[in-house]
Formats: structure tokens, sequence, C-alpha cells
């Protein structure tokens, strides 16, 4: 629970949140407090919800919450069991309710956030029947349904694309890289085109060319297939292995089989079954109906106020002190009969939970058992759809962590040659530098000496003529060359593949023998690891065992650690009680009137005789307001017949103002006249 808080209050305190908490001040929340915290969380993820609860009415406060945890699909603690007692304790901002969803929410802010985003659009609205029978409703449902799912393809396309990797920055840097890769290869095409254009019999280069370039490239796609079917024939003969040697165990397994053991097997079957159907799953059913009858009769109740909370709130602490009492005097009268009657019990009680485990175990075994199957069915069904090779397992596996291995050391050796190189390069480029400095030095000095003799630029027009003759020279010799060079290709491929060919002959007989020697090693290695399987199931279905009589043990010795930690604690309430009542009975019996006046007795006499006499007051009081209650209630009619006239009376006067110009009015003592 620390470590929870701690957590809270952390995340609370940074962005965007920036509460400013520690855990004193945290956990000393008021309950609206709390709620107006939890609040502001779930604002976070759904900005609809950022609302002052202040201004919002207990029920509608936990409607709203119930509302958005349930489509976030936040689960309780204590399941649907515990559905009343959550539902109230949410309402209530109650510590144990309002923390775990603040530590739920606080661990997957962005997860919900994208939840609540999606439920805007992807939660229907809920129409009733009788409405959807027009056409035009129909019709308009209809067409929001295929933009909700429009909408879920959109965001699966977008995920995807944000989860590729890609950026269009990126993907822009490349399109220009390779449109000036493009436009490099264009320019050597054309330069390529010039130079051979001007040798002889070009055309029919080019077309031998492109031939041998399409043979080289059939050449490659029929290595490439025979390739593919070497692996589909290893793989099939792989296959066919396995098969034979799991035909053997079955065999082998039918006919060691005895009639006694399979009728052991059908018996603990027909076992497990009979305590599933008449005793767990009936168990199971009545729980499930109570639970059902439990929520209909919650949501066929009002909704609560805090007045009804409270009396709730009352009703239960005054049922656990009832129950604390019981307790206290059953351990009190501690009967040995029922000593030995509550220990036979406690022990059917642990037998009972030790069978509800186990036939949970057993069952969720079977069912992780029947799921790991079926995975690896359509796993293996995808796989073969796929052209895929089959799972590598046992020694196949460990050859092929030793390739791995291998490969792994020559890579750190390549690596280590490719540091060198480059060191070497740098070492040489730099040399590079200076020579091309030299060179330059050399190439100034030579150009001042031939201006002094008058002889500027000899140099460079031999150099000129040097270049042109070895171009024409290497024309020459490619005329020559490039039909020998073909026909001497040709020779060399088919001699290259003579060679591969007689040089593979020894190795497929040797693994014909090496196929035949496995073969014959295959069933005895699974059959040892068969025995291995069965031997570490046994010791380790033991080693289960023991840790659960080892947790049980802890589990009741806990049990009677804490009811040690509550008789303690109950002996030292009753001997201060005790220690009271002798105190005040001492005080009670004391000669000296100061000390007799400090005891409760006292003290509760004189305040029971002030609230008697306040009592006779307030009688009296009572008294008089009810003998001058009629006086008063005529004397109140009569004010408010006397203010009735004197504003009819200011109504007219106001009235005769408005029609003077009419007439006018003779005021005398007593009486008022209108003349018209």
């Amino acid at each position: 629970m620390s470590e929870q808080l701690k957590f809270i209050v952390e995340q609370l305190n940074r962005e965007p949140f920036k509460k400013n908490f520690n855990l004193i001040t945290f956990d000393s929340l008021e309950p609206m407090q709390l709620l107006q915290t939890l609040n502001d969380v779930l604002a976070e993820i759904d900005p609809k919800q950022a609302i002052d609860i202040r201004e919002e009415m207990p029920e509608q406060t936990a409607k709203r919450m119930f509302t958005l945890l349930a489509m976030l699909k936040y689960k309780p603690p204590g399941g649907m069991s515990e559905a009343s007692s959550f539902r109230q304790g949410l309402v209530a901002g109650s510590k144990p309710v309002v923390h775990p969803i603040l530590h739920w929410l606080l661990q997957r802010i962005p997860e919900l956030k994208k939840r609540a985003y999606l439920a805007r659009f992807l939660v229907k609205l809920e129409i009733p029947a009788e409405f959807i029978q027009d056409d035009i409703i129909a019709e308009t449902y209809h067409q929001y349904e295929e933009l909700v799912e429009g909408f879920k393809n959109i965001h699966k396309e977008c995920e995807q694309l944000k989860s590729s990797g890609f950026s269009t920055a990126e993907i822009r840097r490349d399109i220009v890289a390779m449109e000036e890769e493009k436009d490099q290869l264009i320019k050597r095409v054309e330069r390529l085109k010039k130079r051979v254009e001007a040798v002889s019999n070009h055309q029919r280069m080019l077309e031998l060319a492109r031939q041998l370039r399409v043979e080289k490239e059939r050449e490659e796609s029929l290595a490439h297939q025979k390739q593919e079917q070497k692996n589909q024939l290893f793989q099939a003969e792989q296959r066919l292995q396995r098969c034979q040697i799991q035909l053997k165990d079955l065999q082998q397994a039918a006919a060691d089989e005895k009639p006694e053991s399979l009728m052991k097997r059908l018996e603990e079957d027909i076992k497990f079954n009979s305590y599933m159907v008449s005793e767990k799953l009936p168990r199971e059913l009545e729980n499930m109906r109570k639970v059902v009858q439990y929520l209909q009769k919650v949501a066929s109740e009002p909704a609560m106020g805090q007045a009804e909370l409270r009396e709730l709130e009352d009703k239960i602490r005054e049922t656990n002190t009832e129950i604390n009492h019981l307790i206290e005097k059953r351990m009190m009268r501690n009967d040995p009969m029922d000593d030995k009657l509550s220990l036979f019990r406690q022990q059917a009680a642990i037998i009972v939970r030790k069978k509800e485990t186990k036939v949970e175990e057993l069952q969720e075994a079977r069912e992780e058992l029947a799921a790991v199957e079926r995975e690896l069915n359509m796993k293996s069904s995808q796989a073969r759809e796929r052209g895929g090779a089959e799972l590598i397992r046992g020694d196949e596996f460990k050859r092929y962590v030793a390739k791995m291995r291998g490969k792994s050391s020559t890579y750190k050796k390549k690596r280590q040659e490719i540091a060198e190189l480059k060191v070497e390069y740098g070492v040489l480029q730099r040399t590079e530098e200076i020579l091309r400095e030299r060179l330059t030095a050399g190439q100034q000095q030579l150009q001042s000496l031939e201006a002094q003799r008058g002889i500027s630029g000899f140099s460079d027009t031999q150099e000129e003529l040097e270049r042109v003759s070895a171009i024409k020279s290497e024309l020459d010799e490619m005329k020559g060359r490039t039909l020998d060079d073909m026909s001497e290709m040709v020779k060399k491929l088919n001699s290259v593949i003579a060679e591969k060919k007689s040089a593979l002959s020894p190795l497929i007989k040797d693994l014909r023998a090496l196929r035949q020697e496995h073969a014959e090693l295959a069933p005895e290695y699974e059959q040892k690891k068969t025995q291995y399987d069965t031997c570490s199931a046994g010791l380790e279905s033991n080693r289960s065992k023991l840790e659960q009589e080892v947790r049980m043990l802890r589990e009741e010795t806990a049990q009677e650690e804490s009811r040690y930690y509550h008789i303690n604690c109950m002996r030292e309430i009753i001997e201060s009680q005790m220690q009271r009542a002798a105190d005040q009975s001492k005080i009670n019996q004391s000669m000296d009137l100061q000390v007799r006046r400090t005891a409760l007795r006292e003290k509760y006499i004189a305040n029971t005789a002030e609230q008697e006499s306040l009592g006779k007051v307030l009688r009296q009081q009572v008294k008089q307001v009810r003998e001058n209650q009629e006086p008063n209630m005529r004397q109140m009619k009569m004010w408010k017949d006397l203010e009735t006239l004197l504003e009819c009376k200011k109504q007219c006067y106001l009235k005769a103002q408005s029609q003077a110009p009419i007439g006018h009015v003779i005021q005398d003592v007593g009486k008022d006249m209108l003349v018209l």
C-alpha cells in the first residue's frame, strides 16, 4: 500500500497535474478533495470530464465516473460480488476504493487516452427497435455504421504508418537521392553509347551481351528454384520421420497399455467430471444466481443520498460491534468440546479448499493445454501455407545456435579487419595527399624550367599524346578481345559447373549415410526424451504440492498470529476498563469531598441536574408559546388585512391622480369626493 501511495503521489506531482503533494497531505485529503483529484485524472484522459464536482450532484458524479470507468474497462478488486460496496465507496470518496483507481489510471494514461478517444467514435448509439422500423432512420443508422467501420480502417492504417518507422523527411531524401542516381545512370549510359557507337559490329555484341545476361538471370532463378525444392524435400523428409516416430510411440503405448491402467484413467476422469457436475458447477451457478439477484435488487432500488449512506454505515458499524461481542463471548466460554469440533471443522475446511484449488488448477491446466495445442496447430498451418520451415527443436536448435555462434565470431573478426583497413586507409589517404603536394610542386618547377627554356606546355602536350595513344591501343585490344572473352567465359562456366557437380557427388553420398544414421537414432532420442519429461513432470507435481502445503501453513500461522494479537488487544482494553472502574470506586469511597467531586459519578449527576433544569425552562417556554398562539395568529391576520386595505387605498389614489383632468377630488375631514 505504501508503494502504491508513493507511485500515486509521484505521478500527481509531475506534468500535467503538478499537485505538489506528499504522502501526509495526500493521505489526509477529505473525501470531496480526493474525488476532485480523481476527476482531474479522468479529465486528463477525457477532456469532457473537466468539471468541478462541487457544482454537481453526488449521484450524477458517481454515474459519470462509473460510465467512464466501465468504458475504460476498469475491474474493481473484489469483482462483481463487491459491486455494491465499490459503488458506495466511490460515492463516499473512500480511500480503499479511490486509491486503487488512481493507481490503475496513472499507470496507463497514454493507453487510456487512446481508448477514450476511440470510444467517442466506436461506441454505437442504442436506438429502440420500434424506431429502427422507420426507413429513414434505418438508412441513416446504416450510414452511421458504415462511417464507424471506415473510421476503424483509417485508424488502423494510421497506426500502421506510425509504427512503420518511416517519416516524410526520410522519404523525400530517398526520392531526391534516387533521382540523382537516376540522372547519373542516364549520363553514364549516354557516355557508354557514344563510346560503343564508334566500334564496328557493336549491335551484334550488344545482342550477345543481352543474351548472356538473360541466361545468367535464368541460371540464378533455376538455382534458386533448385535450392527451394531441396529445402522442401528436406522439410518433407523431416516431417515424415517425425510422423513415423509418433506412429511408433503410439503403437508402443497402445501395445504396453493394460486394461487396468485404462480403467483407472477412465475412473479418474469420471470422478473429476462427476465432482465438477455435482459439486463445483452447481455451487458456482448458485453463487452467480445470488450475485445476479443482488445486482437486480441494487439496480431496482433508487439512488441513495448522503443521509441513507450514513444510515447504512451506522447499521454496518452496529452489526460489526455485535459480531465482535459474540466472538468475545464465544472465546470466553471456551468449551473444550467446541474446540475439538472447531479443530475438525478447520481440517475439513482446509481439505475442501485444497480439493477446490486442485480442481481449479487441473481445469486451468487443461484449458491452457487446449489453448496451446490450438495455437500450435494454427501456427503450424500458417507456416505450411506460407511455405515456411517447421519449428526447430532439440538437436536442430543446438546446431542452429552453434552455427550462429560461429557466424558471430566470424563477424567480430571481419569487423576487426574492417577497423584495421580503415586505419590503413587513413594512412594511405594521408600519403596520397603528401604525394599530390609533391607532384604539384614538381609540376610547378617543371613549368618554370620550360618557361626559362622557351618550351612552355611541352609536358602537357606530351602527356595528352600518350593518353590518346593509350586509349587507341585499348580500343584496338578491346575489339579483338570481346568475342574471345565471351567464348572463354562460356567455357569457364561449363567447367565450373562440371567441377561443382563432381565435388558435390561424394558429399551427397555422405549426406545419405548421415540421414540413415539420424533416422536410426531419432526413436531412441524421443524415447529418452519422453522418460525425462515424465520424471520432470512427477518432480514438478511433488514440488507444487509441497509449495501449496507450505502456503496453507503460512496462512494458518498468519491467522493464528492475528487472533493472538486481537486477544492481547482485547485483554489490554478490558484491563484498562477494569483499572478505570477500580479508580472510580476508590474515589467514590474516599472521605475527602474534594476528591469525590472529581469522580465521574458526581460530574454526571451535576450534568443531569443541569439538563433537567434546562428541560423545565424549555417546557415552560413551549407552554407559553402554545397559550399565546391563537391571539398572536389573530393579531397577525388583522395586520395582514390592514396591509391589504392600505395597499388598496394606495392603488385608488394613484388611479385618481392619473385621471385628474377628467375631474377633481375634494378631500374633507374623514371623507373624499370625486367631482366630474
